[in-house]
């Protein structure tokens, strides 16, 4: 069974059939940088692993980068890590709770985008999402070089949500497209 979906900090993603070495490799990454015993789990949807670690989910994404530029072969089996600020249930009412307290992380004058990925999770199409959650937000809309992204990761019963730079989520893919 699945560890409860709201413990995590980070998503990790990675292939359908690789959670076993992807688990492997962010357990050693994790270790590497200083967190000893990491909770490293599947969620109830494939390639998506849930991660609670002690350290600042902020700080573990932006420090992946060095790690890559020392060695890109140190990702073989992850493929992208976003941090997540907070937990809910994925009914709607639910999730409008979670965007009206963290909307006030994107500041006056910041240009803002939402991401709404769902996984497991049909009771809402994307686009009922993205407009009803929006109009929560007062700021301007910039969908191609946003200051900040309202993202929601959807698994199922489970709702994460953050507010984040471009700086905040570690892309394997996108850094490997810049050194290949």
């Amino acid at each position: 069974m699945a560890e409860k979906t709201y413990d995590f900090n980070l998503l990790v993603s990675c292939s359908w059939s690789a959670y076993g070495k992807a688990k492997k490799e962010i357990v050693h990454i994790l270790r590497t940088l200083g967190d000893e015993n990491p909770l490293v789990k599947r969620t109830v949807a494939k390639g998506i692993v849930g991660v609670r670690t002690c350290l600042g989910s902020r700080e573990v994404t932006r420090r992946l980068r060095t790690l890559f530029d020392e060695d890109p072969l140190t990702f073989q089996h992850t493929l992208k890590w976003v941090p997540v600020d907070l937990w809910t249930s994925s009914d709607m009412d639910s999730m409008k709770t979670v965007v009206a307290e963290l909307r006030s992380q994107i500041h006056a004058g910041e240009r803002w985008r939402m991401t709404v990925e769902k996984r497991r999770y049909t009771r809402h199409h994307k686009v009922e999402i993205i407009g009803e959650l929006a109009g929560l937000i007062d700021e301007k809309v910039d969908l191609t070089n946003p200051d900040k992204t309202l993202r929601v990761d959807i698994i199922g019963r489970y709702a994460g949500v953050s507010i984040l730079t471009p700086r905040d989520v570690f892309s394997v893919t996108k850094l490997y497209s810049n050194v290949f």
